[in-house]
């Protein structure tokens, strides 16, 4: 059996294209290889000079914002003075190597990415735009990412510290902190990130070759349905791409997730602080286990169940085992039962009995 024209037609332009791809491809990496020392030499020294530069102001005025502003309680501004210094002094250093890694990024992507828009529809002059675009409009990008950073480093930070100052009191209360519960919020903390962090490591291994085979799967589907990513045919090399890259797509997911884990483990703290109570950042550690498995089940189109308990872990919240995909908003129960009106048919009508004038004359007298 012959297949149809257009399957042959598509087939043909993908091998046409491919070269053309290739070749975009390899003088982009060539432009992105040659100014990405550039590029990362310019934003590096940049914010580095300025995040070094405003460092002492940064501090001074930090603890300056803090000591006046009316909204924090004095038990919290003693706790805050002693904290304070370990995130300004790791601020220069997140700032430099951001920096760097941001150059290297924004220098090597940015001229592969212009390459590919100068053969765009509507353009003019394609050979010089493909050689020209991504070169000096990623110097002047490098410029202006120099001058946002000087923007929020200076201009916002001030703001914010002014916002801070100057915010008056509601009701006579302030940010005040419990020293009392302080303690077990640690511990609780603690306990979750021992706790969450390996379980929720196994559980995201665990459901990775699901993750894998089913990513494949779907983009496979597309390929043969010509859908999705490979709808038109100068995307299909991106979305080949995708089917090769996946498997890094799925290892990414699993170090998010181990990430994630130890934000979300630490956050019974909050809860044991919040509610006054260490049970229930205890019932928060298996919790989250279940939100955690039940949110992947969830992404993975796999059954709406997880083994893990889901006990309550707020006063005035009771949870349920329901799917992200469903309606948290049930229908109260006036909807379910509509009222009836028998009831209003039974009741006696009254009757009006019209209104009779003795003597009409009299009206119009």
């Amino acid at each position: 059996m012959e297949p149809p024209r257009g399957v042959l037609a598509s087939i043909w332009n993908f091998v046409c294209f491919l070269p053309y791809f290739v070749g975009l491809l390899l003088l982009g990496n060539i432009k992105g290889i040659l100014f990405c020392p550039l590029i990362c030499l310019i934003i590096t020294i940049g914010n580095s000079a300025i995040s070094l530069g405003l460092w002492p102001i940064h501090f001074f005025w930090t603890y300056y914002s803090v000591l006046r502003a009316k909204r924090i309680g004095p038990v919290l501004k003693l706790i805050l003075f002693i904290c304070l210094p370990a995130p300004l002094i790791l601020w220069p250093v997140v700032a430099i190597v951001g920096s760097v890694v941001g150059g290297i990024l924004y220098g090597f992507l940015s001229p592969i990415f212009a390459t590919f828009d100068a053969v765009g529809e509507g353009k003019t002059n394609e050979i010089f735009h493909c050689f020209y675009d991504g070169t000096w409009s990623t110097i002047q990008g490098s410029f202006t990412v120099v001058r946002d950073f000087m923007d929020v480093s200076l201009h916002s930070y001030l703001s914010i510290m002014d916002d801070l100052r100057q915010q008056e009191l509601e009701d006579g209360k302030y940010y005040e902190i419990r020293l009392l519960h302080l303690p077990g919020a640690v511990v609780a903390g603690v306990l979750g990130f021992m706790i969450d962090m390996p379980m929720i490591t196994l559980i995201a291994l665990y459901k990775s070759p699901y993750m894998l085979f089913r990513g494949w799967h779907r983009l496979f589907q597309d390929l043969i349905g010509r859908e999705g990513p490979f709808l038109e045919t100068i995307c299909v090399p991106f979305a080949g791409l995708a089917i090769i890259l996946w498997p890094l797509a799925v290892v990414g997911a699993v170090m998010g997730s181990v990430v994630s884990s130890i934000f979300l483990g630490a956050y019974a703290g909050v809860v044991v602080y919040q509610e006054s109570s260490f049970w229930f950042g205890i019932c928060y550690i298996l919790a989250s286990l279940s939100l955690y498995d039940e949110y992947g089940n969830d992404i993975l189109d796999m059954p709406d169940w997880s083994c893990f308990p889901r006990p309550r872990y707020r006063r005035n919240i009771v949870l349920s085992r329901t799917s992200s995909r469903a309606s948290g908003i049930s229908r109260p129960g006036s909807f379910r039962n509509p009222p009836s009106r028998v009831g209003s048919v039974k009741n006696p009508i009254i009757e009006l009995k019209p209104l009779e004038l003795q003597n009409p004359d009299l009206c119009f007298s």
